[in-house]
């Protein structure tokens, strides 16, 4: 395991909420941030087809402590991979399953979170060095199929479900053996604040520690 591996393995055993922050803006990134990191969140992700994403993941990456993973999301291309790695993000995930993509990630010493909706893909991916799954999209992998998964696909490997994830879906699924939980629109939208984005967090955080018994890090 490099240090980036053993932080999220840490990280995932207190608390796998993973803030999506689609459509956020350089200059709103970092109090956005610090209000997930008072809730406890760990890894927040800025998807490239944000706008100046790079700048968010760096100014993310600058402002928070060290025990958070700041990455990027949609992630499609080594290039796009090298681009994250020099803009200082630490966890590469992707709404697909390339397994140079996954290689690449690897390589450059960064975890890797494809997005897989059937086995085949899935194993594919750990081949290729994935220390992550996400199941994308949940709306298409209820947690009946996420059992299923479980029973060839044991701990401690993580299967994360992303893509219309609320409050509510965090029990079923982790009663099915989620790992983490991908979190998107019902978290954050382009335009709110940091005030509002805390205000969402903190429910998600009460959904997860009654599902999981273990309360999210507070800052």
């Amino acid at each position: 395991m490099n240090p980036i591996d053993k932080t999220l393995f840490h990280i995932l055993q207190r608390c796998g909420l993973i803030a999506i922050l689609r459509g956020v803006q350089p200059h709103e990134v970092v109090a956005i941030g610090h209000a997930l990191y008072d809730a406890g969140f760990r890894i927040i992700e800025v998807p490239l087809n944000s706008p100046e994403p790079l700048a968010s993941i760096r100014a993310l990456r600058d402002a928070l402590p060290a025990d958070c993973l700041v990455g990027a999301g949609t992630v499609l291309s080594i290039d796009a991979v090298a681009d994250v790695a020099a803009a200082g993000g630490q966890i590469i995930v992707m709404p697909h399953s390339a397994p140079d993509v996954i290689r690449a990630a690897r390589a450059a010493g960064m975890a890797c979170a494809p997005g897989v909706a059937t086995l085949t893909e899935a194993y594919a991916a750990l081949a290729a060095g994935a220390n992550m799954l996400k199941l994308f999209p949940a709306e298409a992998l209820p947690p009946h199929v996420l059992k299923a998964w479980r029973a060839v696909i044991t701990p401690p490997m993580a299967l994360v479900p992303v893509g219309g994830i609320v409050p509510e879906s965090i029990a079923p699924y982790a009663a099915a053996g989620a790992s983490g939980f991908g979190l998107g629109s019902a978290l954050y939208r382009p335009g709110d604040q940091a005030p509002e984005v805390a205000h969402k967090a903190a429910a998600f955080a009460r959904a997860w520690q009654a599902s999981f018994g273990t309360a999210p890090a507070t800052a």
